[in-house]
Formats: structure tokens, sequence, C-alpha cells
């Protein structure tokens, strides 16, 4: 009570005095704004509570100075890293301090010893990918290792599946940098009694904790021995037992998975593993998961580097989810999986590993139920399984699925019972149906992963929700088991740890957390003397967020609710890795590494918008500045859309809350003349303003003139083709007469704002490949538009507007059945994806949805027999690709490296990253700079290596636009339909 006092007094002038003295002190960015205390409200857990302010230091020194004034005013403090805790670790009411953003070095390198220092805020990824050159790697790897810190797997003590080879964090850590509250700083790892004399010689404060561990050790070490799990996966608790004498009285493995509630890490030295180079994977099918549990204990026994498993539910949930549907099938006929991966120095060595295992359980690779792959085909497989978060949270058409019981670990030889006993749970509370719980998890080593349907906002759902737990609780503890196998206990299980251990335990705990912390500010509340495990619900019986009104969008996925969008978001945190490996979300974060800069930031804010706690930083609605200074630099690009595991399509939301946010007052200038430019375009070609508007925007002081007065960046402006594309199609179509006939059929060329007004010849250069393809087209000859442009600004009201009166022109085509063939990926993408959202009710904007088709779509799947023309008939042609984001996100890129590989071109797309212009958000001022940078994150380096005269593929405006401009090896971007025209006969 004492501890609650103060902190609801940390307000008014005692937090000015803090966040002045923070500023004064640190060297770092020291946030107590409405907006960054909403962005770390929570995690990917059920929990949130506002933090009294964040500190993001730009070194470790900078962050022991924070902690330093936190001390002085008496403010509890949090370490957090990639803010990916499921049991609520990484919100709390203290002073966050935030490793992820600065302090991410790998300091030194040991390859004889195997070890490496680094510092807390580095990413797993990153750190393995910087030790790749010596062969070795730090061993876990949890599922979060895009996004998940060094620092905080030592908090929650990680593992993931390749623990099932390495084991867990605390079996990686030699030594550890740690600072207690109280300001004493030391390393520590095993000592020997020879270290441990040193230690007590100097009679400090750190002597004064080794006595009183060694202390614990006395008193309590036969009460641990006896009690603590004798099973791979018992994370739940502190560690005890690595005190133990033959453990090696060893205080960094004590603090490994203490949550932050003892000591901040500063730097650790890492045990590191040998890369094993080859792996083959065997799959085998069962009738049941229980049955398949069944048969993990032998398999163990034959050295696997993975062992793995899951149900047909999880397999359901990716078939609802549309996720993996070309890899499901390739599963051995079955109800449930077992994927055993063995691993060797080579491939030899890694096949014979695998059929020796199954020939030691009566098994071959020619069994029905076995299925034996490597390399691509075992990668495939493996995304089944990787999947299942994406999967599982949010089946479409169920209940969402929550964290809570997602952790629960037995000894493999117990595992299948246990599972027939925790389904038997789950149907006795309800929670059972066709689709979940899905269970999977590293069955090797007895650890089930399970998201369950709780209902968190009712007060009779909450209530069951507490029974329940308490009811795995004790299931899990009959099994000698652990409440967590990898995940923690903080708020989600800290209360439940006395159904786990006895008292004398208990007092172990209680006394490591006195001896470390004891004045209960480290992250207070947690593991230890923790809140009640239905208290500070992110949801809660008393969640009433407020109604957000009229909405522009229909979110057919979130029950057309605002709410319900707000609440997508999981925090899985794969929007915060730091480069774009294959894929595109979130551009913004890769180049500022700030969290309300991430997908997942900009979902916290719109959740806290809503209030529904009466308590949030976040109080004046859709006029939030907050929320509009975090959506200020999303780029509308779509990668989360395909991206993110839960779904989140912010460049939708962010439309959404421009249009609210704006409506009624007005808007920046860069608004009008970004999202009018289809009206403006119009206009100069009615008014033949092309030419002269060309001559004059290529004189710099002009153009610097006009772009100040447009309210927009700085930079060269695209030049208006003096005869636009319907006015070419227009002579075009009189030249040609009546003579043409596709024998295809017709086909409506969609002239596109960009395609028509700036590049009018990649256009034409569509008409060509359409006709000699054997279509017939057609093309509007009046203006036209998708509304991309209102969209993208939030004028969404015109942009219903414009497409409406779009679909009265189109109408009678679609009508008839007819495709509509889309230039510029972009406003292809409005069709399929944002016009239904816009204007649901209707039935033609169904129709042109389903009936827009891009040009390789066209080429490849509704123009049976055709065969592209080959470039050189001699060679296959190198190329590079830049993959517009919105194809990734919504077209897709399949047919287009169909077409191009028929056509003799050997093709290698950028390996993820957004181009950096993306529309109106490069031209808008205040972005130059960042849009550039992530131009620099892959776009430009790659061009930089890539030859002058090779072939450089981009299909979208965007992309060639800033490829021209800041390419400094001269490459000049095509479109696909340029490539094909000059390839054919002429």
């Amino acid at each position: 009570m004492a501890l609650r006092a103060t902190v609801q007094q940390v307000g008014g002038a005692v937090t000015d005095d803090l966040e002045a003295e923070l500023q004064a002190a640190v060297d770092g960015e020291v946030r107590f704004d409405a907006g960054s205390r909403a962005v770390y409200s929570t995690d990917s857990s059920n929990f949130r509570q506002v933090p009294i302010g964040v500190v993001v230091p730009r070194s470790v020194e900078a962050g022991v100075a924070a902690i330093g004034v936190c001390r002085s005013h008496d403010v509890p403090v949090l370490s957090r890293g990639g803010g990916t805790s499921l049991a609520g670790q990484c919100t709390n009411t203290a002073v966050v301090i935030d490793w992820s953003k600065h302090c991410r070095a790998l300091l030194s390198v040991d390859t004889d010893r195997r070890t490496c220092v680094v510092e807390p805020g580095i990413v797993l990824d990153d750190l393995n990918e910087a030790l790749r050159p010596t062969g070795l790697r730090f061993g876990p790897e949890p599922a979060t290792h895009r996004s998940c810190t060094l620092g905080g797997m030592i908090g929650n003590n990680s593992c993931g599946a390749t623990a099932q080879r390495t084991g867990k964090t605390v079996d990686n850590i030699a030594g550890l940098d740690v600072l207690l509250y109280d300001g004493t700083r030391f390393w520590c790892g095993e000592t020997d009694d020879a270290t441990y004399a040193e230690i007590e010689h100097h009679g400090d404060r750190r002597a004064s904790v080794y006595r009183g561990l060694r202390q614990v050790v006395e008193e309590f070490g036969d009460d641990v021995r006896r009690e603590f799990p004798r099973i791979p996966r018992r994370v739940s608790g502190y560690n005890v037992d690595s005190l133990l004498p033959e453990h090696g009285f060893d205080v960094a493995g004590l603090l490994v998975g203490s949550e932050s509630t003892l000591a901040t890490v500063l730097r650790a030295e890492l045990e590191l593993s040998p890369v094993i180079p080859e792996h083959e994977l065997v799959v085998l099918a069962y009738d049941s998961i229980a049955d398949a549990a069944d048969h993990v204990p032998p398999l163990v026994e034959q050295d696997p580097t993975r062992l793995e498993g899951f149900d047909h539910k999880l397999v359901l949930d990716n078939e609802l989810a549309g996720l993996n549907g070309d890899v499901l099938g390739e599963l051995p006929a079955g109800r449930a999986w077992l994927m055993v991966e063995f691993g060797g120095d080579s491939r030899q060595e890694a096949h014979d590993a695998a059929a020796r295992a199954l020939r030691a359980v009566g098994l071959s690779s020619g069994d029905d139920r076995v299925r034996v792959v490597t390399g691509a085909d075992a990668a495939s497989l493996w995304r089944v399984r990787e999947s299942a978060l994406a999967a599982t949270a949010r089946v479409p058409g169920h209940r969402d699925n929550l964290p809570g019981w997602e952790d629960s670990a037995v000894a493999p030889e117990q595992l299948g019972g246990y599972l027939r006993d925790l389904e038997r749970l789950w149907d006795r509370f309800g929670y059972a149906d066709r689709t979940g719980p899905s269970v999977y998890g590293h069955f090797g080593q007895g650890c089930i992963h399970a998201r369950t349907p709780f209902d968190l906002t009712s007060a009779d759902g909450v209530r069951t929700y507490r029974k329940f737990m308490e009811a795995a609780a004790d299931l899990v503890v009959s099994y000698g088991g652990s409440l967590s196998g990898e995940h923690g206990d903080g708020q989600s299980r800290g209360e439940l740890l006395p159904r786990m251990y006895g008292p004398r335990v208990l007092e172990a705990f209680a006394r490591v957390k006195s001896i470390f912390d004891p004045q209960d500010r480290m992250s207070p509340g947690k593991l230890v003397r923790p809140l009640p495990l239905d208290a500070n619900l992110r949801l809660g019986a008393d969640w009433a967020p407020r109604d957000p009104g009229r909405l522009a969008f229909a979110y057919p996925k979130d029950d057309d609710s605002f709410r319900e969008v707000a609440n997508r978001c999981v925090g899985f945190g794969k929007c915060r890795q730091h480069e774009p490996r294959g894929g595109v979300m979130c551009p913004s974060y890769q180049v500022t590494s700030e969290e309300e800069h991430s997908t997942r930031g900009r979902a916290r804010l719109l959740f806290e918008m809503l209030d529904g706690h009466g308590d949030g930083p976040v109080r004046e609605g859709w006029r939030s500045t907050a929320v509009r200074d975090a959506l200020d630099l999303c780029l509308a690009c779509k990668g989360c859309r395909s991206d993110c595991p839960a779904g989140v399509d912010m460049a939708t939301y962010k439309a959404e809350f421009l249009w609210h946010h704006y409506r009624r007052r007005l808007r920046p200038r860069a608004d009008y003349t970004l999202g009018w430019l289809p009206a403006t375009a119009a206009a100069v070609s009615a008014l033949h303003l092309a030419r002269p508007l060309g001559a004059l925007t290529r004189r710099r002081p002009v153009a610097r003139v006009a772009t100040r007065l447009a309210g927009i960046a700085d930079r060269e402006l695209p030049t208006f083709a003096p005869r636009t594309l319907q006015q070419a199609w227009g002579r075009h179509d009189r030249a040609r007469g009546d003579g043409h006939r596709g024998e295809r059929g017709t086909v409506l060329l969609w002239p596109d704002t960009f395609t028509n007004h700036f590049a009018p010849h990649i256009g034409r250069a569509a008409v060509q490949v359409l006709e000699a393809a054997g279509w017939d087209v057609t093309m509007p000859d009046e203006p036209v538009c998708c509304g991309l442009t209102w969209i993208s600004t939030g004028q969404l009201g015109m942009a219903k507007g414009v497409l409406r009166r779009t679909l009265r022109i189109l109408a009678p085509h679609v009508r008839s059945g007819g495709l509509v063939v889309g230039l510029e990926p972009s406003c292809t993408a409005v069709f399929r994806s944002d016009a239904p959202d816009l204007l649901p009710q209707d039935s033609d904007v169904a129709r042109l949805r389903d009936q827009t088709v891009t040009l390789a779509e066209l080429l490849h799947e509704h123009t049976p027999g055709w065969q592209p023309p080959r470039l050189d008939p001699d060679r296959t042609v190198p190329a590079l690709a830049q993959v517009h984001c919105h194809q990734h996100a919504v077209l897709g890129w399949e047919a287009e490296s169909a077409v191009l590989g028929a056509a003799g071109i050997a093709l290698e797309t950028i390996d993820g990253g957004c181009c950096g212009l993306a529309g109106n958000f490069g031209f808008e001022p205040g972005h130059e700079e960042i849009s550039r940078d992530i131009a620099e994150q892959a776009l430009l380096p790659r061009l930089a290596d890539t030859a002058p005269e090779t072939l450089v593929l981009a299909d979208g405006f965007s992309c060639r636009t800033q490829i021209h401009e800041l390419d400094r090896a001269g490459h000049r971007p095509r479109h696909l339909a340029e490539v094909l025209a000059e390839a054919l006969p002429h």
C-alpha cells in the first residue's frame, strides 16, 4: 500500500521535477508526454499500466544516470527491451528504461572461448547476423527473434525451439554486468570459494548481497532441491537453484528470468554455440495431439536439434486465416504432427541422424505418416508451426484468443497425459470449439503454447478466467510441471506461484527480492508480492471505450467496430525489426527505432485514444495531436496489412483518423496539393499547360518557390506529359478504326492518374502487349480516378464521391463481366481493397474488386496459351525488381515473376524494403530526410551494387520517381509493360 500511495503521488509538480532532473542528468531522450506514455502502457500481455515516463538512454552509462535520478525521487523503474512479454513484465507504473534504440552494440567476440559481450538492447537476429562470419550464434531463439532483445531474453529466460539443443537463456550466460536500484554495480556469474572470499573481503554492498544469497542457499537449499520441478522448462519463480553449490553459486543464473524485479542488466557475456550448417526435417502424423505427445520421449533420445508439435486446429486456423495454403497439403495425413529436425556438418550426416531416429522408433521414410524434407521444402513446412500466433490470435468468425495460460510445461514423459487433461479442462470451462484452443509448442521439452478465448470484457468472463487459471495451475502442478516454460510469470502467473511452490521456497524468493531490492522499486507487483492476475487488465469488466462515431471505412474483419480495430494488434513486435528482411513492415521504425513509429506503437495509441479506462494519457479522441504525430511518419505503405501477424492495416487506420481529425477544419496545404493532384492534373491537361509548367519547374528557383507555395517538400517534381494516355488513346482508337478485334474479348485498361498524366508511354506499351496477346482494349474517354490521393490524405468524403463517379462510368463494363487491367499498383490496390471498404454496400464495387487484375495477372492467369516474347533469344537477361509496397501487401508478385521468367529474365527482387517515397509521403514537408533514409535501407544500396546496364523493374510510379531522383548509378527503371512491348516483334 505504501508503494501504491507513492506512485499515486508522482504527478504534477513532482513529475515535473523528476522530468527536469532526468533531462539534465541523462544523455538520452526523456519523455513524459501523453503519446509516449500511451505507447508504453502495455506489451503483448493482457495487462496495462500507464508509465510515469519513458527514458531512452543513448548509452549504458546514461541508463545508469537515469536510475540514479529515479532513486533520488524514490520512483519505481522498469527495464524494457522489445516489449513482447506475454505475462505483463513490460508494463508498470514506473519510469520505463527502453534500451532498444541506442544500447544495442556487440562489444566484443572471443571465438576461442565462444563468448561475446553485448549491450541489453541488441536484437537477437541482429546479433546472430553480426556473428555469422564466426560460425557461432546465440542458441536460444524465441519466435520473436526478429525483434526481441538480449536484455529481454535474459529478463524472461527465453528459449524457443532451438533450446532443444542449446538450452534456455540461463544455460547460455557467462556473466552479467548489473546495477541495483541503490546504485551498486558489479559483474556476476559463477562464484567459486576464492572469488567469494575476495568479494566478502571488501565488506561493501556487493559483499552484503553475496552473503545474503549464501544464507538463502544454506537455509533453503534443500527445499529448492526438493520442490523445483526436474524438467527441461522450469521457468516459473526465481532461479534460486542456480545458487546451489552443484551449480557453482551462479549469481548471473539467479538473475536470468528475474523480470527486471531484482537488478538492471547493463551488459551480458553470452556463451555461443556453433552453427549447424545442414538439417533434415522429419514430419510425423498422428491421430491426436496427445498421441503425438506420447511418442516424444523416444524421439528426444535421438538428440534432435528441434522437436515441435501442433494439432489439427492449428491447421484449420491457418486455413481460415488464409495462411500457408501452398504448404498445408504437404503435411502427411493426420490430426496432429511432430516436426523433428536433425542436424550435421553435412547433408549426409543430417540424413543419417534422421534415418537412425526413424529406425529407433520403428518407422521409415516410406511410411504414409512420415515425410522427410530438406532445404526450401523444410522451410515451407516450418512456416506452418511458426505461423501459430498469426493463425490463432484472431481466427476469422471466432472468438479472439488471448495469452494467460499459453506457456505451461511438464516433463516430456508426462506430456500426453497432461494434454488430455488440459483439453478436458478447456472443455469444462466452455473454451473449446472446433478452431481452438490450438495446441502447439516445444514438445521435445514438454512446453505447450496455446491461446485461450478468455472473455475479459465482462465480470462473469473475468471471474471464469480467474477460476480457469487457478484450475490450470493446479493441473500442471499435479503433473510435476511449471506454470511457465518460457514466457515467465509476470502478473499472469505470479499470483499462482503458491500453487506450485511451498511456503519455504516462496520465502526464499521473498528473501532474494529483499536482498537486491529492499524498497521494492524494481518493477513492483510482478513475480514477488504480485498484483492479482485480474488486476490492471488491458480490457477488463470496467473497460468502456468511447464511441468513435460514424466511421468512413467498413471493417468487416473487425465486425465494423473501431474498438475491435484498436484491439487487433497483439504486440508480437514483428514491426520492430531494424532491417527489411523478407518484407516491408515497418519502414518508419527501421530508420527511427522509435516505438511510436512502429505499427505496434501506433496501434497502442489508437487503443489509448478510445480511453476505455478513463485514466489514459490520450484524452482528445480523434483530435489527439499525439496520435496524429505518430501517424505522420506512417508511409501508408500497407506493409503491415500482409506482414503483421495480426493483420493490422495501419494505412487504412491512418486515413480514418485523418478524416476525423481534420473534419470541418483546415488541413495542411500539402493535403490539398497532393490530395487533389488528380483534379490538378485534369486541369493541366484540359488547359494544355503541361509544356509551360514543365519548363518552369525545371528551373530550380521557380521550382523551389512553387513547392513552398504548395506546402510540399523541396524536391524534384515529376513532369506532366504533354499528351495524356487518354488523349493518345483517342488518336490510336481513331487510327485503328474497327479493324482490330481481340479474339479473347475486351479488357478495360485503367488510365490511372500517374500513368495517364505522367507516364503515358507505359499505357501505350500496355496496349501493344494486350493487343498482341489477343485482347481488344477499351478505355474511358473522360476523366476518371480511383481516389487514391484523397484516401491517403484522409479526405474520405471526396474519395467516396470520386469512386461513385468512377463506378458509374465503369458499370457497363464490369456488369458484363469484363476485366479491368491496372498498371499502377497503388491504384489497382484501391480497387481490390480500399474501395470495397469505403463503399461496402455497392455491388459494382464488389464486381470491380473481383474483376480488377494486374497486367501480369491478365497475361498469366486469363490468357491461356500465351507466351511472352523473350527479351533475348540467345541468353537469360538479368534483372532487378523493386516490388511496390501495395503490390507486396495486396496484389502479390507471383504473376509478375512467372511472366518475367517465361520472358527469359533472371529476376532478383530487392529483399524487402519500401522505396521511401510512398505516394504523397515523400513530398510532404518534413519527410524528405526520412524518405531518403528509407531508400537507403535496401533499395539504393542494392542499386549501387548493380551494373548501370542491368534491367531495373519498378511498376510503381513512386518507386520509379525515387530511383530516378536518388539512384547515383543512373539506372532507368522500367515498367513490366515497357519491357514486354520492347520485346514484341516489330
